[in-house]
């Protein structure tokens, strides 16, 4: 790689040939043999030949710009005018140098050829080299948009704020690109140079014992390709930092407690024009002192006495809605049936509500008058010929 950081190896390199395909290739001719060849020879099926792995990167390499339609045309550009390698006896050491039959490839890419203004060679292959060298040498690095990571948090809200839907504050601390180096890592003013470790990869191959090997994050520019000599005296070179932001969160009607709840976008920023990540947000819902819930049903407990079981009574019972309604429970209902009521539950996904579910209890009094008592007494005394427990001695054996 030059000093202003341009490939200008590229040039000398028959990307077609790398991958078996003639230059009037169509796209999905070169999308298939890049596949093939990157199946043959992927470091997770080669482990331990440094040949295949070699091969792999310049397949990749080949791909990179000639199944990229905007970079193909760039680099055929530049293929026919500066010939297959050569240009006036070649590139002299690499593009570098200028001597007899060579030329400086640095000075063709500045933009000094035209007046101020006009875009040289620089601009028109500065993207195909990864970088670009208008007016004094100006480095543009290219590398990989990295998506924001995720965050999670949990939310409390209250019963009826699940059942009708409610917009919260959330206050979130998340990762985030320092704000001294903009994510870089580098020094403010300083210019970074191509991972001597990973070549640019952003990841190595790293066998994990026997006949096996994968990827990894190359450890020395942590994925991000480039390496600055000197580092961000905020971030140490992570170029990681802390954020601190308030966002506003709608939570849908009908959540229910312990249900995750994931917006897009509202996570971590990206790296290098990448999306941001995603929040998920773990919803805890408050209990309500009266109502309870059994998926988008309401369930209510209706305290009655033995009488209205007995012989029957229209009972009235709140609703969540504040409307309250009135059951009709017939004579000779027993204790702990439920009874339903239409559309009086929790919102469903679909717009339509559930039911609430009213069990009927029997409320035993704890102290008796001597009017309530007598009456009770002379209910035992009528009933007394009913073997109620008979059953129990029978089943029992």
């Amino acid at each position: 790689m030059s000093d202003n950081g341009f490939r200008a190896d590229w040039a000398q390199k028959d990307f077609y040939a790398t991958l078996g395909v003639t230059k009037d290739a169509g796209a999905d001719q070169i999308k298939k043999a890049y596949r093939r060849l990157a199946r043959e020879n992927h470091p997770d099926s080669n482990p331990g030949d440094t040949a295949k792995h070699d091969r792999f990167k310049q397949v990749a390499e080949a791909y990179d710009v000639v199944g990229d339609p905007e970079k193909r045309a760039k680099y055929d550009e530049m293929r026919s005018l500066y010939g297959s390698g050569g240009f006036g006896g070649g590139f002299g050491g690499g593009g570098t140098s200028g001597g007899a039959g060579g030329f400086n490839l640095d000075d063709l890419l500045r933009d000094r050829a035209g007046a101020p203004g006009q875009g040289g060679l620089g601009d028109m292959f500065g993207d195909l080299f990864r970088g670009g060298g208008a007016g004094g040498g100006r480095t543009r690095q290219r590398v990989r948009a990295t998506k924001g990571g995720d965050v999670e948090t949990t939310a409390t809200i209250s019963f009826t704020d699940a059942l009708d839907g409610v917009t919260i504050s959330l206050r979130l601390s998340s990762d985030a690109p320092c704000a001294t180096c903009s994510g870089t890592g580098g020094k403010p003013g300083t210019k970074p140079h191509v991972c001597p470790e990973c070549e640019g990869a952003g990841f190595v191959v790293a066998s994990v014992g026997g006949a096996f090997s994968m990827n990894e994050t190359c450890p020395a520019c942590h994925g991000r390709q480039l390496l600055y000599d000197d580092p961000c005296p905020t971030c140490h070179g992570s170029g990681r930092g802390q954020s601190s932001r308030t966002i506003q969160a709608r939570i849908p009607a009908g959540v229910k407690d312990g249900q995750r709840i994931r917006l897009r976008g509202k996570g971590g920023a990206g790296e290098h024009g990448g999306p941001a990540g995603d929040l998920y947000v773990t919803v805890k819902v408050s209990g309500h002192r009266l109502f309870g819930r059994k998926g988008d049903n309401l369930t209510l407990d209706v305290p009655v006495s033995f009488d209205e079981l007995a012989l029957g009574a229209d009972v009235r019972i709140p609703t969540l809605a504040g409307t309250p309604v009135t059951l009709k429970v017939p004579a000779g209902t027993p204790n702990g049936r439920t009874f339903r009521v239409r559309g009086k539950g929790a919102r469903k996904s679909d717009g339509t509500s559930g039911d609430l579910l009213a069990t009927v209890e029997v409320q035993v009094p704890a102290v008796l008058d001597a009017t309530a008592r007598e009456a009770v007494e002379a209910y035992r005394a009528a009933t007394a010929g009913r073997p109620l427990r008979a059953n129990l001695f029978e089943q029992a054996g």
